[in-house]
């Protein structure tokens, strides 16, 4: 029986980012807290998928199975698309009116405010999910898209650079669900330009 070594376990990233503009420090314990249950629901499939694999008992056709292979992608989209989102925050962050990132979303959008507008329109729209803005590196040009559930709707090959959670969890404490507009604000006021311009190839 061929044994299967298994993959390497998560630890929770830290982020210091008490005293953001509109977003409160209860709402990013919460969200941390939220965080560190993706990390942990991550590492205990992939220790149960290990064992199933060790066991001889990977089977497409085993329901139990499947289910675990499908709920990885959701558990870890959803450990990885929060590392995006508060990699991409910080406290006091720099204006952006130049540089490589800031050329590129102007060229994709007609110019930076039209790529913002845009982004904030996806973000805007009803229900649960993300907003990532990814670059397409097949020919550098980035595009804005609605991620729901983590793992539905992201493109392969793109590298995600500006990513927002614009599920409740993110602002439920801040704002009413009628206000999420007022939490974009908030959000692109602790973006972290240079953290996104890092992402870009």
């Amino acid at each position: 029986m061929k044994i299967y070594t298994p993959i390497k376990t998560y630890a929770a990233k830290k982020w210091n980012l008490s005293g953001l503009q509109g977003i409160s420090d209860a709402t990013l314990e919460m969200h941390f807290g939220l965080y560190e249950g993706y990390v942990k629901n991550v590492n205990l499939l992939n220790e149960r998928l290990s064992e199933l694999r060790s066991a001889g008992k990977a089977a497409g056709s085993d329901p139990a199975y499947a289910e675990l292979v499908r709920r990885l992608g959701f558990e870890y989209n959803g450990m990885r698309l929060h590392e995006y989102y508060f990699d991409n925050m910080v406290r006091e962050p720099h204006e952006t009116g130049n540089g490589r990132l800031y050329n590129v979303l102007g060229e994709s959008y007609g110019g930076f405010d039209e790529w913002k507008k845009d982004f904030m329109a996806v973000g805007g729209m009803r229900g649960i999910g993300w907003v990532i803005a990814y670059c397409d590196t097949t020919n550098g040009q980035i595009t804005n898209h609605w991620i729901s559930d983590h793992e539905n709707g992201n493109l392969a090959g793109f590298v995600p650079i500006v990513v927002m959670d614009v599920w409740e969890h993110a602002f439920i404490k801040d704002y009413k669900p009628a206000e999420k507009a007022k939490y974009i604000e908030a959000f692109f006021a602790n973006l972290d330009w240079k953290a996104c311009e890092s992402r870009l190839s």
